[in-house]
C-alpha cells in the first residue's frame, strides 16, 4: 500500500495553504467536508474527471488543509482544522464563511434572474 505524504504541523506553509484554497473546485471540497465532516472522495459533488479530482485532493493533503485516511478500497477525507487554526487562527473559518458568502450571493442572484425571466 503507498503511504501518503501528509505534513507535519510545523511544516504547514501559509503560501501553500491559500493557494490550495484559491482554487474554487478545492473550495468547494473544503467546504463540503466542514459541512458534513469526514468523506469518502466519491462523495464528491464536483463537475469534473475522477482523476482530475485526484489532483485536488493531492493539492489538499499536500498543503496540509485535509487528512486522508485509507480504509479498504476508500480514501476519507476530513479536515485539520485543529491543525490549521494552531498555524493561522481563524483562517480556514475566514475563507469558509467568506465561501458560503459568496454562494449564497451567487445563488440570491441567480434566483432573482429566473423571477425576472
Amino acid at each position: 500500500m503507498k503511504l501518503l505524504h501528509h505534513p507535519e504541523r510545523k511544516d504547514i506553509l501559509l503560501s501553500s495553504v491559500l493557494y490550495a484554497l484559491s482554487d474554487p473546485v478545492r473550495l468547494q471540497i473544503v467546504a463540503q467536508i466542514h459541512r458534513g465532516g469526514e468523506q469518502a472522495c466519491k462523495s464528491f459533488e464536483v463537475p469534473i474527471a475522477k482523476s482530475t479530482l485526484s489532483q485536488h485532493v493531492r493539492t489538499l493533503r499536500e498543503a496540509g488543509i485535509t487528512h486522508t485516511r485509507i480504509y479498504g478500497t476508500q480514501r476519507l477525507l476530513s479536515l485539520r482544522s485543529e491543525d490549521l487554526n494552531e498555524r493561522f487562527p481563524g483562517l480556514l473559518d475566514a475563507v469558509l464563511r467568506s465561501y458560503g458568502e459568496s454562494r449564497e450571493e451567487i445563488e440570491l442572484r441567480q434566483e432573482y434572474e429566473k423571477q425576472g425571466s
